[in-house]
């Protein structure tokens, strides 16, 4: 009679203990996903805090220039262009 009640509890324990291990485990997986994309996300602001993002900046305003200053022409403005990427390159 106490081994039929001790087989009663043990199969109720036993499904929730692997469910809640199961949980326990998923969430764990889970957190470490959640890090990794947070240190490639701070991966990826260095990247553009090391120098690309100044690079665009100067660009678009290079740009932005062409595009409102209508005193000079626009051919001279584009030459400008290549040879800031011709200067760029070598620095690379």
């Amino acid at each position: 009679m106490i081994f039929g009640f001790i087989l009663i509890v043990l199969s109720i324990v036993f499904p929730f203990a692997y469910a809640i291990n199961k949980r326990e485990h998923e969430h764990k997986e889970r957190k470490l996903e959640l890090q990794a994309r947070a240190e490639e996300a701070k991966a990826e602001q260095a990247r553009f805090s090391n120098g690309d993002y100044s690079k665009m900046e100067e660009r678009v305003r290079v740009l932005e220039r062409i595009a409102t200053d209508s005193n000079h022409a626009l051919a001279s403005q584009i030459e400008e262009l290549r040879m800031l990427d011709a200067v760029e390159e070598k620095a690379s």
